[in-house]
């Protein structure tokens, strides 16, 4: 072989390497995680889930606008009973008749039709309208409670895990004495002392959602402490250290962005329970007060009437498929975000 040849062959070489350095991309972390979310299907589902409850509660009510959250439908139909009452006069009988015209206030248990898409609950509320208004309660609600849960767990974990010491036992004592108060009988003082102080229905739930706030928050702030234990001693804090920076900065500026991962998992599932917490309160009749709809109240009318439970399906079945749908949903987010935030995936 020439020694033309072989320079010749030697450029081929080159020139084919130069289309590939110039193809590869380095791809971001936030880039990678996003890639390994949506290649799981049941990421995917629960996304749609959730978006699909989102779209329904949110923008429902403005779309099905025939219909209000607390508007009786009062096209009942009019009921005639007859009295009769007989008279005797010198020795003999009369009959009186007395028609009397009862309207009924409500079109109450109506089935479905054009008119109320899944019908009328027992009051004559309108059961599709209810449902969006129940989800708009139920997703704010949930959102509020995690996301105040997140903060105080973060705060407070980040300050026992970084200081150790007296404060960590203070801290950690604490969350020990909250997890075992119980969740229930307090629930009830407090919803019989919301009773005799009048407050609006419709904010009620939002107060004990505070005291769950209050009493969930260990569980963030023991899995942060866990973490920044672990986090602290690596050679970034080191150098954080010799460079004089702030105690705030070191916890969140180094130390609580290196948690966010196990955090957003957290947080996505403990949504669903949120969701599930609220239902159960609402449930007990310790939530979201009549006239206004939550899911659980919805489903709350079976507790007292057998007659709905077994020959009513339209009426408390939609809030109860709605209330799986959310749980479902956010669960197979946070199982998604879990494997896509995992370091050691590859793929």
């Amino acid at each position: 072989m020439s020694e033309n040849t072989k320079n010749d062959t030697k450029e081929e070489v080159v020139d084919s390497e130069l289309p590939l350095d110039k193809n590869v991309r380095l791809m971001s972390p936030a880039r990678m995680v996003v890639r390994r979310f949506f290649r799981s299907k049941l990421s995917i589902v629960g996304l749609i889930m959730v978006v699909g409850l989102f779209i329904f509660s949110f923008l429902g009510p403005l779309v099905y606008t025939q219909w209000g959250e607390i508007e009786l439908d009062e096209s009942g139909k009019t009921e005639y009973s007859v009295t009769e009452t007989t008279y005797t006069v010198d020795g003999r009988e009369y009959t009186v008749r007395q028609t009397t015209e009862k309207s009924l206030k409500d079109n109450f248990l109506a089935p479905p039709s054009s008119e109320h898409i899944l019908g009328t609950d027992n009051e004559g509320y309108d059961i599709f309208v209810r449902l969006m208004y129940g989800g708009r309660i139920s997703l704010i609600v949930s959102f509020i409670a995690v996301f105040l849960i997140t903060i105080l767990g973060v705060i407070m974990g980040g300050i026992a895990g970084f200081f150790g010491g007296v404060i960590d036992n203070i801290i950690m004592r604490a969350c020990d004495i909250l997890i075992c108060l119980p969740g229930i009988p307090i629930l009830l003082i407090i919803s019989t002392i919301l009773d005799a102080s009048e407050i609006d229905a419709k904010y009620r739930i939002y107060l004990l959602m505070i005291y769950l706030t209050f009493i969930s928050w260990p569980g963030t702030a023991r899995l942060v402490r866990g973490q920044i234990l672990s986090l602290r001693e690596q050679e970034y804090m080191v150098a954080a250290e010799a460079m004089g920076y702030s105690t705030g900065r070191k916890i969140f500026k180094h130390l609580v962005p290196n948690v966010m991962p196990q955090l957003i998992v957290s947080m996505s599932l403990s949504l669903g329970s949120m969701i599930l917490y609220e239902a159960t309160l609402s449930y007990l009749n310790l939530g979201v007060k009549a006239p206004y709809a939550a899911w659980g109240t919805m489903i709350n009318i079976i507790s007292t009437n057998q007659d709905i439970l077994q020959n009513h399906l339209n009426v408390w079945v939609p809030a109860g498929v709605c209330i799986v749908i959310a749980v479902l949903g956010f669960n197979f987010i946070g199982d998604g975000l879990r494997d896509a935030l995992d370091p050691k995936a590859r793929r």
